[in-house]
């Protein structure tokens, strides 16, 4: 038993040993704690990084402490202890046992600094050893100034553009009558659950080709390493254009990572009056429909719609015209996605005529054998429909079927075709949740088209020539690309 004792108190006190050899240092998870770009007096969300002693004794910091004290907006927590300004942000006497760790948690406020572009905020944290050995850690951030906004109401007509980024928590809306007009380079960033809903008329960077206006989320920070929050869908609420709103025109836009692209709510159709037009626009990565249109006169073109849990584009009723769209569907966080373009007589137990959907040009392909889905539930309700010169992945109809009328000049696209799907497109990378819609050097699309006098260039303003290609984007051999020296 005494020997046993005797072992047992020995090791501990080799255990708990503390020497000042200035060998024995610490070593980080990271050496830089980078936050990427942040919004001016917006708190971060916390970020954390291990401090870890693998050397062969315990290890006594006598001081951690910020580089710059208080001057840049840091906060940090030292395995459990805050660097508390009143105090000169720092902290004492910390020991680290030998083959032990602790954690360290880092968030930042930055201030405002009077700049249209982002700022680097920089400083060190530095660990100072007993034995005089001093290390340290990068904390680092671009703070940019924002306009911020809570609850953002447009009640007479407006007009919104400039650099600075604006950042809308709770949601903008346009009244009745009232039109607001968004030009670039204005980027609107949305909190999640905030959108836009209008009631009056929207207007987006008409005729501003190759240079988008962005709707997205606020959230500038990553899920994981590899992975920003900006590509996972269900970052902000999306647009929605209520019954009482015509007339919209939303263009040069890149609309991404919301619970919905463009919502149109049922109206009493007008075939004269348009109540919607997207053109050059991209609709990406939303947590339900990416266009979704009720019983209203829309028209999309040279657009890009891709990657939804719900469908891509739902058509309901009314009217509608599609030109020169790619639309997508790969949508890689659920199995259980939609179409990526259906077209219906009805919505739920309300039946909405569809007086004509006609689909010109058009690349329509995703993951599933069938795509495409055209459902009608009282055959007494109008459904019109008319596809030329489009790629459509979905099974081809019966001779009578295609001898009705509605079908000229269509690519059926079949699963077993690996030109086809996936294989139309640069790039479709669902590890990393990047994507390129354009055209790949093998893709069906390439000179299918019918050329159309009134559209003449693709969505980024690229001439579409004699032998126009299919879809939104004319392809590019990478040969001819000029590329700049930086």
């Amino acid at each position: 038993m005494t020997i046993l004792s005797v072992t047992f108190f020995s090791a501990c006190t080799d255990d708990d040993s503390f020497g000042t050899n200035r060998s024995d240092i610490l070593t980080f998870s990271t050496d830089t704690v980078n936050m990427d770009t942040l919004f001016s007096t917006v708190p971060t969300s916390t970020y954390n990084f291990w401090v870890y002693n693998n050397s062969g004794d315990g290890i006594r910091v006598r001081k951690v402490r910020l580089q710059r004290g208080n001057q840049t907006g840091f906060r940090v927590n030292v395995d459990g202890e805050y660097l508390d300004n009143a105090l000169g942000s720092q902290v004492s006497d910390i020991e680290i046992r030998k083959g032990d760790s602790i954690r360290v948690f880092v968030e930042l406020t930055s201030a405002m600094n009077n700049s249209d572009t982002p700022q680097l905020v920089e400083d060190n944290l530095l660990f100072n050893l007993e034995s005089g050995v001093e290390q340290s850690v990068c904390l680092r951030a671009y703070s940019w100034d924002a306009l911020l906004c809570d609850t953002v109401v447009i009640k007479k007509d407006s007009v919104i553009s400039g650099n600075k980024p604006i950042v809308i928590r709770r949601g903008l809306s346009v009244d009745s009558g009232v039109t607001l007009t968004i030009n670039a380079p204005a980027c609107l960033y949305f909190h999640d659950g905030a959108g836009i809903d209008v009631y009056g008329r929207l207007i987006v960077n008409k005729g501003n080709v190759g240079n988008d206006v962005v709707f997205r989320g606020d959230r500038t920070d990553r899920m994981f390493d590899y992975l920003p929050y900006d590509r996972v869908s269900g970052q902000w609420r999306g647009i929605r254009i209520h019954s009482s709103s015509s007339g919209n025109y939303i263009s040069n836009a890149d609309i991404h990572s919301a619970e919905y692209g463009v919502v149109c709510d049922s109206a009493a159709y007008d075939p004269l009056t348009s109540r919607l037009t997207l053109e050059n626009v991209i609709i990406h990565n939303c947590k339900g429909t990416g266009v979704e249109t009720n019983n209203s006169n829309v028209s999309i073109v040279n657009s890009q719609i891709t990657n939804t849990l719900g469908d891509c584009v739902a058509i309901h009723g009314g009217s509608a015209l599609i030109v020169y769209c790619t639309i997508a569907q790969f949508y890689p966080f659920s199995a259980d996605r939609g179409a990526a373009l259906r077209f219906t007589n009805f919505k739920g137990e309300y039946d909405y005529p569809l007086h004509a959907l006609e689909c010109y040009n058009t690349l329509v392909t995703g993951y599933a054998g069938d795509v495409v889905y055209g459902e009608t539930k009282d055959t007494t309700v109008a459904f019109s429909y008319y596809f030329a010169n489009s790629i459509l992945r979905t099974e081809k109809p019966d001779s009578n079927m295609i001898n009705s009328g509605a079908y000229s000049n269509i690519i059926w696209e079949t699963p077993k075709d690996t030109l086809q799907g996936k294989g139309h497109f640069i790039l479709i990378d669902e590890e990393n949740m990047y994507y390129n819609f354009k055209l790949d050097s093998m893709s069906t699309a390439r000179g299918n088209a019918m050329p159309i006098g009134q559209y003449l260039t693709d969505r980024i303003g690229k001439d579409r020539g004699d032998i126009p290609d299919i879809g939104c984007y004319q392809y590019v051999d990478p040969k001819r690309l000029i590329v700049f020296p930086r």
